[in-house]
């Protein structure tokens, strides 16, 4: 199980990032990855934050280039989930190609694809909550372009299973695999697998030049599908005593940071709605990742129930909470931390956004 990091430690590990091994080796299964992910989608520390560690470290623009590229990635997708709410669900570019049912390998949920990297990986991701980011797309092409799946349930899956689950990430990247926001679908090969993950099988169904994958029928391993149909467990709801608080500060399962309005008087609540959760169900070990977590901010109560539900708590409350494209609350909406804030909008490719981006950056840097 994955070990929440007390904050310190937390600071430490990002301060003693080294963001050239990061570029050269970041997608070897060894390679020198952050594992930052879940803080980030948690909302515990933003890539703007690391940004600003890495300035402090004294690292120059070319040293740390493209970990902020990869930085930015994440917040691309958010904005993306921003402009596009919650037909997110939908192909965001063009109709996926190709499909023949709308589940999920059985192959690829039972760990049994015979593609020893990526059944090792999905054990990972079950014991864990981890998978290594090459690796998810490994997966994504396996279901999708492969085992020609529609993307979203398998999608959900992953994000069921990740300490880092974030559904614009997770949706925009499985799309961009199979093709609905990418103008061509993305393939690995086992020589690719083999090379990135230190493993030497042949004769796989993988085991075929590049050109030739365009064209496979569906691996007889991937031929039996299953629906992906599960709940989140959530914790039953902490005593709320409320009547006479005139300030409710929102947190949620995208924002558990223990810096926001600290040390002000207020209550504190993190809400979790089961309906949402319903829609972008968590599993057990992310719900108690999320509680170690909340537990790090002091007074933090726990309420289970919608938000108009929690509002009859707080009848004369003004309510505060960040800005989010799940977030549906009344009230004093605040932004959250980007990288580069006045890049936003609908931007139809990663590159003309991390032009802007970076731009900003390098402009701050004096390069």
């Amino acid at each position: 199980m994955f070990a929440v990091l007390p904050y310190a430690e937390l600071l430490s590990c990002i301060d003693n990032i080294d963001p050239v091994a990061y570029a050269r080796t970041r997608n070897y299964q060894t390679g020198s990855v952050t594992r930052l992910s879940p803080y980030i989608s948690r909302g515990v520390v933003s890539t703007r934050f690391i940004f600003d560690r890495l300035r402090a470290a004294g690292h120059t623009w070319k040293e740390m280039e493209k970990l902020v590229q990869e930085l930015a990635w994440r917040d691309y997708f958010q904005r993306v989930w921003q402009v596009r709410g919650p037909s997110l669900v939908e192909e965001l570019k063009h109709p996926q190609q190709h499909i023949v049912h709308g589940e999920i390998p059985v192959a690829v949920v039972n760990a049994v694809t015979g593609i020893q990297a990526i059944d090792e990986g999905i054990f990972g991701l079950y014991r864990e909550g981890y998978m290594h980011n090459h690796m998810r797309m490994y997966v994504a092409s396996v279901c999708c372009n492969i085992g020609r799946a529609h993307w979203l349930q398998p999608a959900r899956w992953m994000y069921y299973h990740l300490l880092d689950a974030d559904w614009g990430s997770n949706a925009c990247s499985w799309q961009w695999v199979c093709g609905a926001f990418s103008n061509k679908r993305y393939f690995a090969n086992q020589e690719n697998i083999n090379r990135f993950f230190g493993t030497a099988q042949q004769h796989t169904f993988l085991d075929l030049p590049y050109e030739a994958m365009e064209h496979i029928p569906v691996p007889d391993v991937l031929s039996r599908s299953t629906p992906f149909m599960v709940d989140a467990l959530l914790p039953a709801s902490d005593e709320i005593a409320s009547a006479h608080s005139e300030k409710v500060l929102l947190y949620n399962w995208y924002n558990l940071d223990p810096f926001w309005h600290k040390d002000e008087p207020c209550t504190r609540i993190l809400l979790l709605e089961p309906e949402i959760f319903g829609r972008y169900p968590i599993a057990p070990h992310s719900v108690a990742f999320m509680l170690q977590l909340a537990r790090a901010i002091p007074g933090l109560r726990v309420f289970t129930g919608s938000f108009a539900e929690l509002k009859q708590y707080f009848p004369h409350a003004r309510f505060y909470y960040k800005e989010h494209p799940w977030n549906h609350y009344d009230g004093c909406e605040e932004p959250r931390d980007w990288l580069a804030p006045g890049v936003n909008g609908w931007y139809p490719g990663f590159f003309p956004y991390w032009t802007k981006v970076s731009a900003v950056l390098q402009k701050e840097l004096n390069v």
